[in-house]
């Protein structure tokens, strides 16, 4: 994983269905999904953060834990729906990271969030290994987590 790839918020947008969307080009196999090559790649500061929060829009600070105003509600807001839906904490992320670093938060989430048969990174939005795990997805577009399939 790549600290380019860790979003303002705390996102790590390797792990977002619209990236490995893109990095495994499922639309050849049918799908009709928006690509996504991460926040920072595209040049923007935060797909999630940026309209509601001008130090982010602006890219006056790095990530959210270097504001003042950390966690801000918006960003309290987003990490309740992350932690409910997705299984993943945006302000963990971020105070994981000011405590131990980036390096340490790289590879924590290397460690978390890889599939066990061949090693890709697991989709945040739905648990699955878009390599694996492709055909549950094929089956139910809207799939969204179930903790027997891993």
């Amino acid at each position: 994983m790549k600290k380019e790839m860790i979003a303002p918020c705390g996102m790590n947008c390797e792990l977002c269905i619209a990236y490995l969307a893109q990095k495994n080009d499922i639309n050849k196999q049918g799908f009709h999904r928006t690509y996504c090559p991460g926040c920072r790649p595209r040049g923007q500061h935060c797909l999630h953060m940026a309209n509601k929060c001008e130090k982010i829009g602006k890219g006056l600070v790095e990530f959210c834990y270097r504001c003042d105003d950390f966690p801000c509600t918006r960003l309290r807001a987003l990490d309740k729906r992350y932690r409910t839906k997705y299984h993943m904490s945006m302000i963990e992320n971020l105070e994981y990271i000011q405590k131990h670093g980036m390096k340490d938060f790289l590879q924590k989430e290397e460690d978390k969030w890889r599939c066990p048969e061949c090693k890709e990174n697991i989709c945040c939005h739905n648990g699955l290994c878009m390599h694996c795990h492709l055909e549950v997805l094929k089956n139910n577009k809207k799939y969204c987590w179930d903790d027997s399939v891993k």
